[in-house]
């Protein structure tokens, strides 16, 4: 009979560390706070799926709704693509409109298919305000391209980039406000329901008064 590994042992003799070191470490460097041990081996399972090193921040967690979000660094996913067997060639094409770039598409080639796999991002849509769109909006926008062409390639699923856990901690962070009109449209609501509040006997006793009325 073989004793199979656990996942914490099999992903701490990869990098020659004791199993608590190893999970010492990584609650200590690539994890947001405090996790459970169900979410902490689920992100090892990602980690070990896609053969990513959480120790050189090619994989990290990044807090969501449900405990942990796994987050797949630029340089992560160029090793996914690299490492895949069927990979075959990664190329961009800049499109410039009225001297700005516009546009960069990214095409994958796999060694079993005839045509490659393309995919387009544009400048309108994926920039926003933030110190490394500022900086550097052409890497930023070619590194979408790129991912989204290996996700549509590979079919690498369960992950984000850092864009994108950014764009949802932003998301999160925005709580929207009332306006003063639907304040106000609340709080004649509830000044009608106390109006109509249901006193025991009060329709019995208009019944009768309009009997007597009629009579």
């Amino acid at each position: 009979m073989t004793n199979k590994k656990s996942l914490l042992v099999s992903m701490a003799s990869r990098y020659e560390m004791e199993p608590k070191a190893f999970a010492d470490t990584l609650k200590a460097t690539v994890m947001p706070g405090k996790v459970s041990n169900e979410q902490f081996a689920g992100f090892l399972m990602v980690a070990k799926e896609y053969n990513l090193n959480p120790l050189t921040k090619e994989i990290y967690a990044f807090p969501s709704k449900k405990g942990i979000q796994p987050i797949v660094s630029i340089d992560g996913w160029m090793k996914m693509m690299n490492s895949h067997p069927q990979f075959d060639g990664l190329a961009f094409t800049d499109h410039i409109h009225d001297g700005a770039l516009g546009a960069i598409t990214a095409k994958v080639y796999r060694k079993d298919r005839e045509h490659p796999v393309e995919v387009t991002e544009y400048m309108a849509e994926c920039r926003r305000k933030s110190p490394t769109w500022d900086q550097w909006p052409a890497r930023m926008l070619r590194h979408k391209a790129a991912i989204q062409a290996a996700r549509y390639g590979f079919g690498f699923s369960g992950i984000y980039e850092p864009d994108e856990a950014e764009r949802i901690q932003e998301a999160k962070d925005v709580t929207p406000r009332d306006s003063g009109i639907e304040a106000v449209k609340r709080k004649l609501a509830i000044d009608v329901e106390e109006e109509e509040e249901y006193i025991p006997g009060a329709d019995e006793g208009l019944e009768t008064e309009e009997k007597e009325q009629a009579a």
